[in-house]
């Protein structure tokens, strides 16, 4: 079995994603993006006359306007490669999530849809649902993961106790390859970290408390939204591996 990989070797102006983004496209399979939309919409379908009749590779330029029902105005160059397998997803990230209650399912119900290796902690085990793609560590030490994570994680810390989230915490920001050190909690529970943190010697200027883009309601898919969209805005605006 082949699979034709579409990948973004040239954009110009405003295009939906940039140079190097890659899918792979099968017979019954298609895995990544390029940006959605009839840009998409073309490409799966030159891919799959590629499958169709045998050929090996091609390149072709679009114009991202009326023409293609898109209007984002720039225009984008794709290149179409015959290849014997599908890759994973480019620039993937890692993400450490602490905890799996009410606010932490519905963060992995948002991170499992983004281009993410997520790994989703917790002591109790019947708190996980039935399917998730998140690799489902449970520990009775939770903090140990953070030794376990990759260079460069970004921590989510949100379990039902104030005394795990705080060793989870100081764990993390002793950690220098630490992206992103975050604890869902208010401004006091943040402030007493600090302070506790402090006087071990340890430098909490990293840390992320209240966690949350903009402030939003007390639901927990609100709260959630709120926690993933300033983890992708960090990553968005910091060098990424």
């Amino acid at each position: 079995m082949s699979f034709i990989e579409v990948r973004v070797v040239e954009t110009r102006g405003s295009t939906p994603r940039g140079p190097g983004t890659r899918m792979w496209v099968g017979a019954g399979e298609t895995r990544g993006t390029i940006g959605g939309g009839k840009l998409e919409y073309t490409a799966l379908a030159i891919a799959r006359e590629m499958l169709a009749s045998g050929e090996n590779e091609r390149q072709r330029r679009f114009v991202l306007g009326d023409s293609l029902g898109q209007c984002c105005g720039g225009n984008t160059t794709l290149a179409f490669k015959r290849v014997a397998a599908m890759e994973g997803e480019e620039d993937l990230f890692d993400v450490v999530l602490f905890g799996a209650g009410h606010v932490g399912k519905e963060v992995a119900r948002i991170l499992e849809r983004v281009p993410c290796r997520l790994t989703w902690v917790d002591a109790r085990r019947e708190q996980f649902p039935e399917h998730t793609t998140a690799r489902i560590v449970i520990d009775d030490e939770p903090a140990f993961a953070v030794d376990e994570a990759a260079a460069g994680a970004f921590y989510l810390v949100m379990t039902h106790s104030h005394a795990l989230d705080f060793e989870i915490v100081e764990r993390a920001l002793v950690r220098k390859d630490a992206r992103f050190v975050g604890m869902i909690g208010s401004e006091t529970k943040a402030a007493k970290l600090r302070a506790r943190l402090g006087a071990r010697g340890v430098d909490a200027s990293r840390l992320v408390s209240p966690i949350g883009l903009f402030k939003a309601g007390k639901h927990p898919a609100e709260v959630a939204v709120s926690a993933v969209a300033q983890l992708l805005q960090l990553r968005a605006t910091s060098s990424c591996p």
